[in-house]
């Protein structure tokens, strides 16, 4: 099968969805890959490495998807100069990659009138054997520990308490709301960093995980149906959240950071810090909100954006922390993308049924219709005919 790897479009995107190790891995399995001149070099992944690897560099995007069976790509088929991506791609070509319909179907509409077949990376259930093809997580796991990062920055203290013969620093304070897999990579990475650390979670569950950590779990009475069967955090009650947000101010105070990393997948980021709440910690505190893309669990939130309140708080709307670490973000994204294409193609035997639980999680669309039941409200109206 010919892979095509373009180059990423979407601005301020320096990930690549094939790294030259897999690309070693795939001509094992008797692929050919295309891929983009420099596709890889905002990642430090130079085109010398690719053809050491085995692929064909070419000059364009257009040139790759002339050849290919399969396209692969991190962000979603994207508009540029009036043209769409999507139209280039062969006719019933197949894609894998993210396709970020809940933030709007045209992707998935541009990819359907090709005809294609497509795999959405932010579907791959979370179920054990499909573990290694999980991209969010994978993606997660970059950005809980980057947030701590752009913390300890911003912070005009350090993390570790330190006894020095000029008096003892006090380590610093940090809340982790959402304790997902983003959250638990937060925890880890500030208690490496010397931090005393709280987290929160309405999922009974993570208690153990918090505490294995280190951390401290913030106790309060905990709904029985917190999380979906697939692992997701659920909406909550308008009575639970008001005694979320008693919970979390009671210890506002005293934080020097507060990570919130909560999100419901599909839906707007739970509200768990208003600006009232806000108001209530202190000048030099920061916020760093990795759910800014999906409304931000902070009420004063802008995606993309970091700025100071009145009273000196730091709020940091982190948007695409992964993009941000490319090299291991590829890594990482390049073998869940191989992994997938695997059990999609495998080289020897039958692919997987249409009812596999992989294929029937994360495929989109089918020779261009949409399949998959999250995304039917996205197909086009069937015109009706009047009665004569």
């Amino acid at each position: 099968m010919n892979i095509a790897v373009p180059r990423e479009i979407l601005p301020l995107e320096t990930r690549v969805a094939i790294t030259p190790a897999v690309v070693a891995l795939l001509k094992r399995e008797g692929h050919v890959v295309f891929v983009e001149a420099d596709a890889g070099e905002p990642a430090g992944f130079e085109d010398e490495a690719y053809l050491a690897a085995g692929a064909t560099v070419v000059r364009s995007a257009a040139e790759a998807y002339a050849a290919a069976d399969l396209i692969v790509k991190v962000q979603p088929p994207q508009t540029t100069g009036g043209a769409h991506e999507a139209d280039t791609f062969r006719e019933g070509s197949t894609y894998i990659g993210f396709l970020n319909a809940f933030a709007g179907p045209e992707p998935l509409h541009a990819l359907a009138a090709r005809h294609c077949t497509a795999y959405a990376m932010e579907f791959i259930p979370r179920i054990t054997r499909a573990q290694s093809m999980d991209a969010l997580s994978s993606m997660a796991t970059v950005a809980g520990y980057k947030s701590v990062l752009l913390a300890a920055n911003r912070l005009p203290k350090m993390f570790p308490l330190l006894m020095t013969a000029a008096g003892t620093i006090t380590p610093a304070h940090v809340m982790v709301l959402g304790v997902g897999v983003a959250g638990l990579q937060a925890i880890a990475t500030a208690r490496r960093l010397g931090a005393k650390v709280e987290a929160f979670d309405p999922r009974p569950a993570v208690r153990e995980q918090v505490k294995s950590l280190g951390a401290a779990f913030i106790e309060m009475e905990q709904p029985k149906d917190a999380e979906t069967a697939g692992g997701y955090a659920k909406e909550m009650s308008a009575e639970f959240i008001k005694k979320e947000h008693e919970a979390i101010a009671a210890r506002l105070p005293k934080m020097d950071v507060v990570i919130a990393t909560a999100q419901v997948f599909g839906k707007r980021a739970p509200l768990l810090l208003t600006a009232e709440m806000v108001a209530l910690m202190r000048p030099g505190t920061v916020i760093v909100d990795l759910a800014a893309e999906q409304g931000g669990n902070c009420e004063l939130t802008q995606a993309g954006h970091t700025f100071e309140t009145p009273n000196g708080v730091a709020i940091i709307g982190a948007v695409n922390v992964p993009a941000s670490v490319a090299q291991d973000s590829s890594a990482l994204y390049a073998k869940n993308i191989f992994n997938l294409i695997k059990h999609l193609f495998p080289k020897t035997g039958e692919p997987p049924a249409a009812d596999d639980d992989i294929v029937k999680g994360c495929c989109a669309l089918r020779a261009g219709e949409i399949v998959h039941p999250n995304l039917r409200q996205f197909a086009p109206a069937t015109p009706t005919t009047a009665n004569s």
